[in-house]
C-alpha cells in the first residue's frame, strides 16, 4: 500500500468523525454557548483565565501531543502497520477524540475542576480520593521522565537547549504584550511565531554546550540541566497562567504545526510504499526483543496516539479554566484529539515506509530511540523535496524536545492542582473549606512536593524512574477508563444515552487491567519488588474505583 493513500484515508476519516460524530456527542452533552465558563465566571488572573480559542487550541494540543503520538506507533509498528493504523483511526474517533471532549465537558460544568472532583461528586469522598491519588501519582511519573528525556538532549544537542531557553523568554514577551499592552493575537503571532523560528536557528550558531563551556562530563552536565528544568517546573507552575505556560504552548505549537507540514508535504511527494509487515501476528517481537501480545499490548504502547487518560488531566485541569466559551469545546478536545493522530499516522508511514522489512524494522527500534527514528524517517522523506537531511532532521529534534518541555510545565501544575484537590478532599469533617490542612493547600508547597519528588526520582534513584515509566502506558489508558467510567455515571444520573462511554469504558478498562495483570506477574518473577507495588497498587486502585461505581449505579437509577 502507498502512504499517500493511508495518510489521506485516515484524514477523510478523522474529518467525517469531527464533522458526524463529535456533532452528535455535543447534541447530547446540550453544548451551550451563552452559558459562562468558569474561565469567565471565576477569573482571577492566575489560572482562570478566559483564552482566545486560537491560543487555547495550541495550548491544548501542545500538551496533549508531546512526544506520545510518535513514540507509540513507532513501538506498535512490531504488530504491523494495518493494525496500528485500525486502532489509531477508530480509537481517536469513538473513543479517544470522545474522551477528551467528554472530559473537558465535565470539568466546565463542574468549576473548571479537575475529573477526580467529577469523580467525588458522584462516587462520593473515598473515590475522589483514591482518583486524585492515581492521577497524582501518574502525573508525577510523566513530569520525571519527560525531565530526563529533555535533559539528556540537551546534552546531546546543545542547539536545543539553546533554543528551548529563547523560547521561554519569548513567552513571556508574548504574553506581556497581548494581555498588558493588549496587542491582538493576530499581530502578536506575525510577529512572534517567526521570530522562534528564527531561534531554530540561532541555537545552531550558538549551541549552549555546558561540556565545552565549563569542562563539565556528560553526567554532570546532565544534572546542571536537571536542576534547571526542574526550577523552570516550579515557575512554570506558579506564575500566572498567560504569563508563561499559555503563551509557551500557544507558540510551540506552531512547531508542531510545521512538523506536520513538512511530514505531510514529504508524503505526498515521496510516495513512499509500505514495506513493513501489515498483519504481522497476534504475537510480535520489537523493542524489547521477546514476545508480546496483542492484546492488550498494541492498544497499550499506542496510547495517545489513540486515547490517553492525560488528556483528561488537561482537559479538566488547564483548558477547562481558559476556555471562553462552551462552543470551543468541540474544536479544542475532538479537533486536538484527531490532529494527534494525524501526527501518528505520519509517525506509523516514517517507519512502515522507509525500512525494506519488518525485521529490519525490528533491527533498527532496538538499536535506537523511537523519537530518533522518526526524525529521521520524516526527513527521509523531506529531502524528496529538496530541503537539507541534517537541516530536516534537527528541525523534527527540536519540535520534538518542544513538546516535551510542554508536556512537563503542563504536567507539573496539573500535579499541583491534584495536590491541592487532594489535600482539599483529605481535611477532617467541619474543616475549613478556604484553607484545607493550612499551608499543605499552598500552590508553592504542592509544587515543591511534586519536584522534590522528581528530583529524588532523577538525580537520587534515576534507576526507580525508569522502572516505573515502563508501567506508565498501563496506567495511562487506566487512567483513560477511570475517566470514561466518571463520564458513563454522569449520564446515568443525567439520564442521557450513555453507550458512548459505557461501551469504549469497557474496552478501555479491560485493555488497561489486563496490561497491568500481566505487568505485575512479569515483575513478581523477576523479583522487581518496585514495579510490583507500584501495578499492585493500580489494580487495587482501579477495583475500589469499579466496586464503588457498581454500588453508586443502583442508587442514580433509584433516583428520581
Amino acid at each position: 500500500m502507498n502512504g499517500l493513500t493511508l495518510l489521506l484515508i485516515a484524514s477523510a476519516c478523522f474529518l467525517a468523525g469531527y464533522f458526524i460524530y463529535s456533532r452528535f456527542i455535543g447534541k447530547i452533552l446540550g453544548l451551550d454557548p451563552a452559558r459562562p465558563t468558569p474561565a469567565v465566571a471565576q477569573r482571577d488572573g492566575v489560572d482562570y483565565v478566559p483564552a482566545h480559542p486560537t491560543v487555547l487550541f495550541g495550548h491544548h494540543f501542545a500538551a496533549i501531543a508531546g512526544a506520545g503520538p510518535i513514540v507509540g506507533p513507532v513501538l506498535a509498528a512490531e504488530f504491523g502497520w494495518a493494525s496500528v493504523a485500525l486502532w489509531i483511526v477508530l480509537g481517536c474517533i469513538f473513543i479517544g477524540a470522545a474522551h477528551d471532549m467528554i472530559a473537558l465537558f465535565l470539568s466546565v460544568r463542574h468549576r473548571g475542576e479537575s475529573i477526580g472532583s467529577v469523580i467525588g461528586d458522584i462516587l462520593g469522598r473515598p473515590g475522589r480520593i483514591l482518583f486524585l491519588l492515581f492521577s497524582w501519582s501518574a502525573l508525577v511519573l510523566v513530569v520525571a521522565e519527560f525531565t530526563r528525556q529533555i535533559a539528556a538532549t540537551f546534552v546531546a544537542d546543545p542547539a536545543i537547549a539553546t533554543a528551548s531557553l529563547l523560547f521561554i523568554g519569548e513567552a513571556v514577551l508574548f504574553g506581556l504584550c497581548v494581555y498588558r499592552l493588549r496587542m491582538s493575537v493576530l499581530w502578536a503571532s506575525l510577529i512572534f511565531v517567526p521570530v522562534m523560528f528564527a531561534f531554530v536557528w540561532i541555537g545552531n550558531l550558538f549551541p549552549l554546550d555546558l561540556v565545552k563551556l565549563l569542562g563539565l562530563t556528560p553526567d554532570q552536565t546532565r544534572t546542571v540541566w536537571t536542576l534547571v528544568l526542574l526550577a523552570y517546573c516550579f515557575l512554570a507552575s506558579t506564575v500566572p497562567v498567560w504569563l508563561l505556560l499559555q503563551p509557551r504552548d500557544y507558540l510551540n505549537a506552531y512547531l508542531l504545526y510545521a512538523m506536520m507540514i513538512l511530514g505531510f508535504l514529504g508524503v505526498v511527494v515521496a510516495h513512499p510504499v509500505l514495506h513493513t509487515d501489515a498483519f504481522a501476528g497476534f504475537s510480535a517481537i520489537g523493542r524489547s526483543g521477546h514476545p508480546e501480545y496483542l492484546f492488550p499490548f498494541l492498544f497499550v504502547t499506542v496510547a495517545c496516539g489513540a486515547c490517553s487518560g492525560f488528556h483528561a488531566l488537561v482537559a479538566s485541569g488547564t483548558s477547562a479554566k481558559q476556555l471562553d466559551s462552551e462552543k470551543s469545546i468541540r474544536p479544542v478536545a475532538y479537533g486536538g484529539m484527531l490532529l494527534e493522530g494525524v501526527l501518528a499516522i505520519l509517525a506509523l508511514i516514517g517507519i512502515a515506509g522507509t525500512f525494506a522489512s519488518q525485521s529490519d524494522y525490528v533491527s533498527a527500534v532496538q538499536a535506537k530511540e523511537p523519537v530518533q527514528l522518526f526524525a529521521s524517517t520524516i526527513a527521509g522523506f523531506c529531502v524528496k523535496f529538496g530541503m537539507p537531511e541534517r537541516v530536516a532532521t534537527s528541525f523534527m529534534l527540536l519540535s520534538v524536545s518542544a513538546f516535551l518541555m510542554t508536556s512537563v510545565d503542563a504536567g507539573t501544575r496539573l500535579a499541583r492542582f491534584s495536590w491541592q484537590e487532594l489535600v482539599a478532599a483529605a481535611r477532617p469533617a467541619g474543616g475549613s473549606a478556604s484553607k484545607p490542612l493550612g499551608f499543605l493547600y499552598n500552590m508553592y508547597v504542592g509544587t515543591a512536593v511534586v519536584i522534590a519528588i522528581v528530583a529524588t526520582l532523577l538525580l537520587g534513584n534515576p534507576k526507580a524512574a525508569k522502572s516505573l515509566w515502563t508501567i506508565f502506558a498501563s496506567a495511562n489508558q487506566l487512567l483513560a477508563a477511570l475517566t470514561l467510567l466518571a463520564a458513563t455515571l454522569w449520564f446515568v444520573r443525567s439520564k442521557k444515552p450513555c453507550w458512548i462511554t459505557l461501551v469504549p469504558m469497557c474496552f478501555m478498562l479491560a485493555v488497561s487491567t489486563y496490561a497491568l495483570v500481566s505487568l505485575f506477574l512479569t515483575a513478581l518473577g523477576m523479583g522487581d519488588w518496585t514495579r510490583v507495588g507500584a501495578t499492585g497498587f493500580l489494580i487495587m486502585v482501579a477495583i475500589a474505583l469499579i466496586l464503588f461505581s457498581l454500588t453508586r449505579v443502583g442508587k442514580l437509577r433509584g433516583d428520581k
